[in-house]
């Protein structure tokens, strides 16, 4: 059973911004705000007047003195005055967890057309702050120092890895590679630099070791920037929209426990079941989806996720890209904006940026980034180590 007939209406995309990802020194997290969602509104062929609901997705976490953001996107012209506008965070994932709130508001027929803006701004914040508010995301290690930070949680996953299925330094050098030649095409992306397989997979004074067996190249920056959405229906699209739109297939949401004791560090159970959520909301499996855009906060991730995906078995995530199955012009182009590897990691903004570039895919509108043709593709975001995940299907009209 689709969505459109679990619900009795479809949610479409209709109309997109993004921002250009990296060290923003000149932007604010009000003016990316604001940035974005005048082009997502613009490029939907509405009017500011005809949104019903705003949804935020930011984490902060002390990264900003200012903790009540939502308000915010009213900014962005006078006409969202009284509008209902709601923050949503859920760490890495708070982003889609706007998406889906949005997505939920249209099908309960409690709005009409829905703005979803997701936002960070994180490179002003020194590197321990930094550090200290992403460990806020972890249940271990929250208000603890560490010299490693999220690396270090993500780096425990891939030794447990290695330990159950051998090593996997060269392959992780192969994924990080592969989204930073990806990353050359897209404008929007922090590191348009294609620096080869041999650097990845090599340590040096360039790709330190940052937490073994993870190097920098293993780990997506610190980024500042924004991305926004407009969901509505069929029925009240608009028709000066400046491209076609991007139909919702399905989605999925799964939280797993927050304690690391309780969670096998290489299953990611949750994310799975989040995977399997989706894809059977929109009727399709994964031989059904063109491409995917995955949550490579650190590559060991993307690896699991082709396992999670159901791409290859436990395990066997290396042949995916031995294969050459994840590449451009392979059986699932897997981050072909570069991921947040080379895009950037805006925490808040990475899930609305993963629909965009996606949308934008859909539509013929990729510009150096564009696959021939794809007609549906697969959004995975997650917060934590697998804890909140979301998973989004998105199909051509």
């Amino acid at each position: 059973m689709s969505l459109r007939e679990q619900f009795g209406t479809d949610v479409l995309l209709a109309g997109w911004g993004h921002s250009r990802f990296g060290k923003l020194t000149d932007e604010t997290l009000e003016s990316l705000i604001v940035q974005v969602a005048s082009e997502a509104i613009a490029n939907a062929g509405v009017q500011p007047a005809d949104i019903d609901e705003i949804f935020l997705g930011q984490f902060n976490s002390g990264l900003l003195p200012l903790g009540f953001p939502s308000s915010l996107v009213l900014q962005t012209d006078p006409a969202l005055a009284n509008v209902p506008a709601t923050r949503v965070e859920n760490a890495c994932a708070s982003g889609s967890a706007a998406f889906q709130q949005g997505v939920k508001s249209i099908l309960a027929g409690t709005a009409r057309t829905v703005l979803v803006v997701g936002a960070e701004k994180m490179t002003q914040a020194a590197p321990e702050l930094v550090g200290s508010a992403l460990l806020g995301a972890d249940y271990d290690m929250a208000g603890k120092r560490s010299t490693t930070g999220f690396a270090g949680l993500f780096a425990t996953v891939a030794q447990a890895y290695e330990e159950r299925y051998g090593a996997v330094g060269d392959v992780l050098g192969s994924i990080a590679a592969k989204n930073h030649r990806n990353g050359v095409a897209n404008p929007y992306a922090q590191l348009r630099k294609d620096l080869g397989e041999e650097f990845c997979r090599t340590v040096s004074d360039r790709n330190p070791m940052v937490a073994s067996p993870l190097r920098r190249t293993d780990c997506s920056p610190v980024s500042d920037g924004a991305a926004a959405v407009v969901l509505t229906s069929e029925r009240f699209r608009s028709g000066s929209a400046a491209t076609v739109p991007v139909r919702l297939a399905g989605f999925g949401q799964a939280n797993d426990f927050l304690p690391a004791a309780r969670r096998d560090p290489t299953e990611f159970a949750a994310t799975r079941v989040s995977f399997e959520r989706a894809l059977a909301m929109a009727g399709v499996g994964l031989d059904d989806i063109d491409f995917a855009e995955v949550h490579d906060c650190f590559t060991i991730a993307e690896l699991i996720m082709y396992e999670v995906m159901g791409l290859t078995e436990p395990g066997q995530g290396r042949r995916a890209v031995e294969e050459g199955w994840v590449f451009r012009g392979g059986r699932m182009p897997v981050n072909i904006s570069g991921g947040l590897k080379a895009k950037g990691h805006p925490v808040g903004a990475t899930g609305v940026s993963q629909h965009v570039v996606s949308a934008m895919q859909l539509t013929g509108t990729a510009g150096e980034m564009q696959l021939p043709d794809p007609r549906r593709a697969v959004v995975q975001n997650m917060g934590g180590v697998g804890i909140a995940n979301y998973v989004s299907v998105l199909e051509q009209v």
